[in-house]
């Protein structure tokens, strides 16, 4: 979707903080429809009309606290917003911008996001000890509200299990689960609306998943997959199928891939694509699958396209 004239000239006057405000929002709501992909053309327009989004951040030191609090929230969800499209390198930047202008103000807040979104990122492209570092910088020294302390724990764990532990993970994984039955607390940031129970369980199974635990994984992924939510939470689509081919559930995975296959084009999201991709890959190579199931990932490519590059 290009960015239209009103989005453009709604955000060129730099002087305008609700203008940038509404761009924001603009972009989430992008983001969540339509996923990273729908969103990567209003980015490229801002980032063009903007100059303060890749400006040095030492020279917006006199911006002033709210600008700078509006800048850092922005250049955050370009953060997201790449990274889901599949530009992680840029990504990586954006979030290391977001990260110094809400330091520049004190915004706490966003840069707590930022780390975490950094920490998803950098154990997407794998270097899960960086991303284990990053989810403990966002921890700080204070005791967190409890929708941010299950988000910090969730990315601790899957950063753990990446490096190949088993109890730490669950152990992290179950005091994210009592954190978040500690229920929203006022003060949970604006942002934490997104880390619900759909959320929960779908990163429940994820983790569940990459310690092989299919058994459990399965069906806490089957859960977040059908419920409403975010763009984004195709994702755990792309999981579960790589959790019902790990087990070998194969009548299982051809039943998804044929629900999900005339549907993947509308997929905005590059790692959710580049998910899918890996697990087609893999049940089309594996002996054990039997001639009906690897047609199906042959006819799951198909229908993807081109592979990813990233």
């Amino acid at each position: 979707m290009s960015p239209g004239s009103q989005d453009r000239d709604d955000f060129r006057d730099r002087a305008d903080l609700g203008a940038l405000l509404a761009v924001t929002r603009r972009l989430i709501d992008l983001d969540s429809t339509g996923g990273g992909a729908a969103a990567v053309p209003l980015v490229r327009a801002v980032v063009r009309e903007v100059p303060e989004v890749t400006a040095a951040p030492a020279a917006l030191a006199g911006a002033g606290s709210d600008r700078l609090a509006v800048l850092a929230e922005l250049c955050e969800v370009i953060g997201w917003i790449l990274f889901d499209a599949g530009h992680h390198g840029a990504a990586h930047r954006m979030n290391a911008r977001a990260l110094a202008l809400a330091e520049l103000c004190g915004d706490r807040w966003t840069a707590r996001l930022t780390l975490l979104n950094d920490s998803m990122l950098l154990a997407h492209t794998g270097h899960p000890r960086a991303a284990r570092t990053a989810a403990a910088r966002a921890r700080g020294p204070r005791p967190l509200p409890p929708r941010v302390a299950s988000l910090v724990l969730l990315r601790e764990a899957h950063a753990t299990a990446m490096l190949g532990a088993r109890r730490e993970p669950l152990a992290l994984l179950t005091r994210a689960e009592s954190r978040f039955l500690d229920g929203v607390s006022r003060h949970d940031p604006a942002w934490a609306w997104w880390i619900d129970e759909g959320e929960l369980t779908g990163h429940r199974g994820w983790i569940r998943s990459r310690l092989r635990d299919f058994t459990r994984a399965i069906p806490l992924l089957r859960g977040a997959a059908t419920a409403p939510g975010p763009s984004y939470r195709h994702l755990f689509t792309a999981h579960l199928l790589a959790a019902l081919t790990g087990a070998g559930a194969w009548s299982d995975a051809e039943t998804l891939i044929t629900d999900l296959a005339p549907r993947v084009t509308g997929i905005g999201s590059a790692r959710t694509v580049e998910a899918l991709w890996g697990t087609a890959r893999r049940l089309y190579g594996d002996d054990r699958a039997p001639a009906s199931a690897r047609d199906a990932a042959v006819h799951l490519m198909e229908c993807l396209g081109q592979p990813p590059t990233t």
